[in-house]
C-alpha cells in the first residue's frame, strides 16, 4: 500500500522478506475518504494501491460500508480493485467490517456477530497462507471449490 511520510514524501511498505500478504477490512484510496474521516485517520489520507504488486488476498466484507469513511460503497475493495494484478479478494458475503466478530486492537464489539462466518474467513485466509508459502500445496485451490460448492456459501472468492 503506498503512503507519504510527514514530509510529504512517497513510501513503500513492501518487504520482501514476507512470503506471503493478506489484508482484512484494509481502507480505500485516501482521496475518496470522507472529511471527517481524513481529520480522525490523516493517515489514510494519502493511501494508494498502484505501487502494491506482490500477490495479496483482500478479505472484503459486502456489507462493509459506512458514509463516515467514503461515500463510495466499494470503497474498502479498492486494495483489490485499485492494484495490479496478481490480486485475490475474498468477498464475506453480509460481512461488515468486523466480518463477523474479527475485532481490533481497540473493540471489543461487532454488529454482525457469526461465528460461522468468522471460521470461514480463518480457514480460507489459513489455506491461502498454506498455498503461497508451499507452493503445489493444494489447501487454496480445495478451498475455494468447497466454498463455491457450499449450499449457501459464505463468500466468494475472485482472482486477477
Amino acid at each position: 500500500m503506498g503512503d507519504v511520510d510527514a514530509d510529504g514524501n512517497p513510501t513503500s511498505d513492501i518487504e520482501d522478506r514476507i512470503g506471503a500478504r493478506v489484508m482484512i477490512g484494509a481502507p480505500g484510496l485516501g482521496r475518496d475518504l470522507a472529511e471527517g474521516a481524513a481529520e480522525h485517520y490523516p493517515a489514510v489520507g494519502h493511501s494508494t494501491f498502484d505501487a502494491m504488486t506482490p500477490p495479496v488476498l483482500v478479505v472484503i466484507g459486502t456489507n462493509d460500508h459506512h458514509p463516515f469513511f467514503s461515500a463510495r460503497d466499494t470503497w474498502r475493495s479498492d486494495a483489490y480493485t485499485q492494484s495490479p494484478s496478481p490480486k485475490t479478494a475474498l468477498y464475506v458475503a453480509e460481512g461488515e467490517h468486523t466480518l463477523g466478530g474479527i475485532s481490533g486492537f481497540d473493540s471489543t464489539e461487532t454488529s454482525d456477530e457469526n461465528p460461522e462466518r468468522v471460521a470461514v474467513v480463518r480457514a480460507m485466509i489459513w489455506a491461502y497462507l498454506r498455498s503461497e508459502l508451499y507452493p503445489g500445496d493444494t489447501a487454496w485451490a480445495d478451498s475455494v471449490a468447497a466454498l463455491a460448492a457450499a449450499e449457501c456459501p459464505l463468500g466468494t472468492v475472485e482472482t486477477r
